[in-house]
Parts: C-alpha cells; sequence; structure tokens
C-alpha cells in the first residue's frame, strides 16, 4: 500500500503542473478569442500579441511620440484614473520598461540578531521626500503569488545581493524551490 501511495504522489508530481501549466494556455486562448469571438482557436491571442507590436512600433515612433505624450498627460491628471493608470504603469515599467526597479536584489535583515533574513528589492533608496531618512523603499514578493509588501526598512539593515534579479526573483516566487540552475 505505501508503494501505491508513492507512486500515487510521484504521479502528482508530474501531472499537477503540466496539467495546470496546459489549463491556463488554453484558458488564455479561450478568454481572448471569446472576448473577439473568432471561429479558429488561438487567432485571438495571435492577432492581441501582434496588435501590442504594432503599437509598440507605433509609440516609438517620433512622429506619433507626441501623440503618446498627450494621452499620457491626459490619463495622468484625471482623477481616480490617474491612480489606477500610473499603478499599472508604474508595475509594468519596473519589469520591463526603461525604468526597471527590481534589478537591485537584497537580503533584508528582519531580526536584530541577523538570524531571520528575507528577499527582495530595492524599489526607492532615499525616501527623505516622507520624512524617512535613512531608510529605504524594499519590495518583498511572495512565493507562489504575484502580490507582494512593500517594507521600509533602515538602509544598514539590507545586504546588497551578487545575483540576477530575474535569478532571484524565480528562486522567491518559487518559494525557494527553483535553483539558479533550474531558472536557466
Amino acid at each position: 500500500m505505501k508503494r501505491i501511495t508513492r507512486y500515487f504522489f510521484e504521479g502528482l508530481i508530474v501531472v499537477l503542473p503540466l496539467a495546470a501549466t496546459i489549463y491556463l494556455i488554453y484558458f488564455s486562448f479561450i478568454t481572448i478569442d471569446n472576448i473577439f469571438k473568432f471561429k479558429i482557436p488561438g487567432l485571438g491571442l495571435i492577432i492581441t500579441l501582434a496588435g501590442i507590436l504594432l503599437i509598440g512600433i507605433i509609440a516609438s515612433n517620433i512622429l506619433t511620440k507626441g501623440a503618446i505624450g498627450l494621452i499620457h498627460d491626459l490619463f495622468s491628471r484625471l482623477p481616480l484614473v490617474k491612480i489606477i493608470y500610473n499603478s499599472i504603469k508604474d508595475l509594468i515599467e519596473a519589469f520591463v520598461g526603461d525604468k526597471k526597479k527590481f534589478n537591485q536584489p537584497v537580503s533584508v535583515q528582519l531580526s536584530s540578531d541577523g538570524a531571520v533574513e528575507t528577499l527582495g528589492f530595492i524599489t526607492e533608496e532615499n525616501l527623505e521626500i516622507i520624512g524617512l531618512k535613512g531608510k529605504v523603499a524594499v519590495y518583498i514578493p511572495q512565493s507562489y503569488n504575484f502580490a507582494g509588501n512593500l517594507i521600509i526598512v533602515p538602509a544598514n539593515k539590507i545586504t546588497l545581493l551578487n545575483a540576477a534579479a530575474k535569478e532571484v526573483m524565480t528562486f522567491i516566487v518559487s518559494g525557494g524551490l527553483t535553483t539558479t540552475k533550474d531558472a536557466k
């Protein structure tokens, strides 16, 4: 009976990640196809990706930068809209834009004896503008989640890590289960 139980759990380890990945890809295709009402599976996703690429090409054109700037200024000034727009824009730019913020991985001491630490990314080194001199803002991603927490700590409680931001993010999000060699 123990052998059957072990085989069952080994099967789960293989099947669940595969099934979840396939389901998420399938769900993405179906959802986008249903939005656009296409009869050919996957066509909606392909058109969406091509549209995003086309908008990127247009937005990087010198002639259209002014129009994009006007739209940005408008959305950045409208009450309520500016909170949503700026938050999403800043989050996207933190990962893929020219102003990448999650590029400085650190270890943060959580206990006075330094025995307990957490990993994160410095998002702001100077917090004097909000009256917190000598402190830094560190984003702590959550494992198996796309959420996280922003913590404010004294600068002397952080240690810069000699590791690539991508590797540290993968390590954190996997709950420490994905090693550097697995991430490549």
